[in-house]
């Protein structure tokens, strides 16, 4: 069967690395969180509210792109150990307030540590300018910046 030409594109895409790439990370990541009760969106979530200080819950269910029903869910895991704190807003009683707690802070801190494990097996391949490269090109894709600056830029 003869392949038809593909007018004005290049000759090589990205897409279906990106999705071996992510799927291998996806996997160790699964592994490394599993023994410590976590799954890749708690990760998620315990990391938006640390670099937040906290949330509510409204927007926490925005900035995760994820409706009510799957936030309480997701919360409600997060809360039964003691990971994170709901209260309610004193500026508005019908808003809750989610912030992490000093043992979220420590899981959190556990499970990056575990994290920078997997990623160094499925990034082993590159060296550190390489890593910083990618980060920085993978930034760039997903925000739409057009500023790249890997460790050989200036501050």
């Amino acid at each position: 069967m003869a392949s038809l030409p593909v007018v004005n594109q290049p000759p090589r895409r990205s897409g279906a690395l990106l999705e071996h790439l992510a799927r291998r990370m996806r996997l160790r990541t699964e592994s490394a969180l599993a023994p410590m009760g976590l799954r890749p969106r708690h990760l998620v979530a315990l990391t938006v509210l640390r670099d937040s200080g906290g949330s509510t819950q409204q927007a926490l269910a925005k900035t995760l792109e994820m409706d009510g029903t799957n936030i309480v869910g997701l919360l409600n895991d997060l809360e039964a150990e003691r990971l994170i704190e709901r209260r309610r807003s004193p500026e508005d009683r019908r808003r809750h307030i989610v912030e992490l707690t000093e043992v979220g802070a420590h899981k959190l801190a556990k499970a990056e540590f575990a994290l920078a494990a997997a990623e160094d097996e499925v990034l082993g391949a590159l060296d550190n300018d390489q890593r910083d490269m990618l980060y920085d090109l993978l930034h760039r894709a997903t925000t739409g910046s057009t500023l790249i600056c890997t460790a050989t830029c200036d501050d």
